[in-house]
């Protein structure tokens, strides 16, 4: 069962036309998402909204929260997650943009682990194909979450790749999770359900629109560190993706092709623009596990003076010390340390690039020379 303020946010989010622009104006008004469904047409007015727009907001589509909510109720494994609640991920969070609520099939709190985000052509090259699914594996196999959108191509080839790995992969759509776009991912789509999670803006019953999608890719990115291209035509859609992420101040990678190739030249004109060219996945780890160590000082200790010695080394052995001498996952690591998730995830990231640790099949961690 969903609470009563839960129940508030998502009445709001099937408000027709109703987006994060005029919800962040709504709120500075009216302080919570209740007292926005109270208000009265002529106080809703006067914050700016269209008289068609306050209409919308006063008579909710009864058979479309009764079919949003018999979803939630379908499953143990079917979410909602509203931006207010502990467990949405700060990093999408921090966007400009953000959706007011997320619609969740699988594990949250993968959503607050530290995502790379791969893009690229839905008909790509044999090689491209074969590019995309070696790095989500070797990504993958490190700890981070491979994060895509569920698309034919490379998308597909990305979630594989952290599947095989026995690693959870994280797919967002562009339509609602009680349908599966393209049909051709079912499978795929059940089985990302299963081993890691299925996100979705857009509530259960919406169409696989055109104009879906480029919101879909704003998510893609706000989820992660950073957003990897592997092959993409000058007009491809992924670019969308990166130019997001661009937006959002987080990394861009590109990897580079023949200049034969047409499905390089959005690559190449992604690097042209700045966009870090990559070779091997280490070329993307090296530079994640700065963002990462950066990201986890910034939330143990935003203000902290220049000079004065990371506070993260003591936190690093403290997690060494938890890990014991068997492979253990991050939950069992939250349950001896008491650390976050998120905090926990960026320290096993830069102990894994330093050596210290090796990751295991299942998101499982282990110290180096144990047996």
């Amino acid at each position: 069962m969903i609470t009563d303020e839960q129940l508030s946010w998502l009445k709001l989010t099937l408000v027709p036309g109703l987006g994060p622009a005029h919800f962040n104006k709504l709120l500075e008004t009216f302080h919570s998402p209740e007292a926005i469904l109270d208000a009265s047409q002529t106080q809703l007015q006067s914050s700016g909204l269209s008289t068609k727009l306050c209409q919308s907001l006063k008579e909710t589509d009864e058979k479309q929260l009764q079919h949003v909510l018999s979803w939630l109720e379908s499953s143990a494994n079917h979410h909602l997650v509203c931006i207010n609640d502990q467990q949405y991920p700060a990093l999408l969070k921090s966007i400009h943009d953000a959706p007011l609520v997320l619609f969740v099939h699988g594990e949250v709190a993968l959503l607050s682990q530290h995502q790379i985000a791969m893009v690229g052509s839905r008909n790509p090259t044999r090689g491209g194909q074969e590019t995309a699914y070696a790095f989500a594996k070797h990504l993958a196999s490190t700890g981070l979450i491979i994060t895509s959108g569920l698309a034919l191509g490379v998308d597909g080839a990305s979630h594989q790749g952290a599947l095989d790995t026995g690693s959870p992969t994280i797919a967002v759509t562009g339509n609602g999770l009680d349908r599966v776009y393209p049909a051709r991912h079912r499978d795929l789509a059940h089985q990302i359900a299963e081993q890691g999670a299925l996100v979705s803006e857009f509530p259960p019953g919406t169409k696989p629109l055109p104009h879906n999608f480029p919101r879909r890719n704003r998510i893609i990115a706000g989820l992660s560190l950073g957003t990897l291209v592997v092959e993409a035509a000058q007009k491809s859609g992924s670019l969308i993706t990166a130019y997001k992420a661009l937006e959002q101040s987080r990394e861009v990678f590109a990897i580079p092709g023949s200049i034969h190739n047409p499905l390089a030249r959005g690559c190449h004109q992604l690097i042209r623009q700045g966009a870090k060219l990559v070779e091997t996945a280490q070329d993307v780890l090296e530079e994640l596990s700065s963002i990462a160590q950066a990201s986890f000082e910034m939330s143990e200790s935003p203000a902290k003076p220049v000079g004065v010695p990371p506070v993260q080394d003591e936190s690093h052995q403290v997690i060494l010390d938890a890990m014991a001498y068997d492979p253990v996952n991050i939950d069992t690591l939250a349950n001896r340390t008491g650390m976050t998730a998120h905090d926990i995830s960026s320290i096993l990231l830069i102990l894994e690039l330093e050596g210290t640790i090796s990751s295991q099949p299942g998101g499982r961690y282990i110290r180096n020379g144990q047996t």
